[in-house]
């Protein structure tokens, strides 16, 4: 069992700055964490993902350039450091943990446990 809790959410005007933080409590070790992010009317739709333990990572197109996951497994928290955001950015961002690396980080059915969401807004 996993619980994972973000926070860092925020509103802020185009081109600044957020770091979004997930911490995770229980088993996370061997699997990957993910940020996936919901629009208001849009599906859920992967953002980035890190293993936890070597640490690869993977990016949206959309966002590659200018959000960066990281972690800090002393205290088993993932970042997502997002730098000059859009408009377009603006969603509710999820965390979520998949227990092991043999599923794709892309799709959301493949992690087991979410967080409840931040909210990111960015204004024009």
């Amino acid at each position: 069992q996993v619980q994972l809790i973000e926070s860092g959410g925020g509103l802020v005007q185009a081109g600044a700055s957020l770091r979004l933080s997930c911490a995770a409590s229980g088993r996370t070790f061997g699997g990957r964490l993910g940020w996936f992010r919901q629009a208001s009317g849009k599906e859920r739709e992967f953002v980035a993902a890190i293993s936890w333990s070597g640490g690869n990572t993977h990016y949206a197109d959309s966002v590659k350039g200018r959000f960066t996951i990281s972690r800090d497994n002393a205290k088993n928290t993932v970042y997502l450091q997002m730098n000059s955001l859009k408009p377009e950015d603006t969603a509710v961002y999820y965390c979520a943990a998949a227990p092991n690396l043999l599923r794709s980080y892309f799709y959301a059915g493949n992690y087991d446990y979410w967080g409840q969401g931040t909210q990111v807004t960015v204004s024009s």
